[in-house]
Parts: structure tokens; C-alpha cells; sequence
């Protein structure tokens, strides 16, 4: 079995920063590509930043500049640090990765439970 657990949400003002984390724990033989998605209220989840086991990352364009994805694989953790926040970061913040529990298994998405973020003087 495969957790991800997401940390680091919490209240920030406009123009602050945070540091999100997402470790992954149970049976895991390998980690591919890690992300962060986002849902605000009334919106669709969409993709903030990727990074792939060999550290090529993307981003979206509304963060870009402002948000770095990263990841420390000793640990099965990705990390997001966002800068300059602004109201419309405001968000539930969801991480998932590709995970191949067995050798021989294919690479299979996993999700965490999401953290919130909200962004408000």
C-alpha cells in the first residue's frame, strides 16, 4: 500500500511565502514523475508544477517564477515553495506522483488527501 501525505498548508498574507511537502510511505520501488495540482472553489484542478525522476521540471504559467518544485528522493518526498503568494493562489493544494511498487509493475498515479492554502491579508 502507497501513502502521499501533504504538509505545510495553512493561512499566509498576499506576497508571503510557504512550503509545501508531500512524502510518499508504504511498498515503493520507485518514484517517477512528482506533482502538484491545485482546486480553488468552483474551479477545476489543474497542474501547478512537475517533476520528473530526472529532475526536469514545468511549471504553469500563472506561477511561473514564483513557485519552484523540488524533490529529495532519499526521503520519497516532493516539495513545493511558493513565493510572492497572491489571493488567487487560494487553493486546495494535492499532490501526486507515478510509483511503481514492484519492479516488474508499471508506474501507478497516486494521490494525497490535499492541503489548504489561503492566501488573504
Amino acid at each position: 500500500q502507497v501513502q502521499l501525505v501533504e504538509s505545510g498548508g495553512g493561512l499566509v498574507q498576499p506576497g508571503g511565502s510557504r512550503r509545501l511537502s508531500c512524502a510518499a510511505s508504504g511498498s515503493i520501488f520507485s518514484i517517477n514523475t512528482m506533482r502538484w495540482y491545485r482546486q480553488a472553489p468552483g474551479k477545476q484542478r489543474e497542474l501547478v508544477a512537475a517533476i520528473t525522476s530526472g529532475g526536469s521540471t514545468n511549471y504553469a504559467d500563472s506561477v511561473k517564477g514564483r513557485f519552484t518544485i523540488s524533490r529529495d528522493d532519499a526521503k520519497n518526498t516532493v516539495y513545493l515553495q511558493m513565493n510572492s503568494l497572491k489571493p488567487e493562489d487560494t487553493a486546495v493544494y494535492y499532490c501526486n506522483a507515478d510509483i511503481k511498487r514492484l519492479y516488474w509493475e508499471n508506474a501507478s498515479g497516486y494521490w494525497g488527501q490535499g492541503t489548504q492554502v489561503t492566501v488573504s491579508s
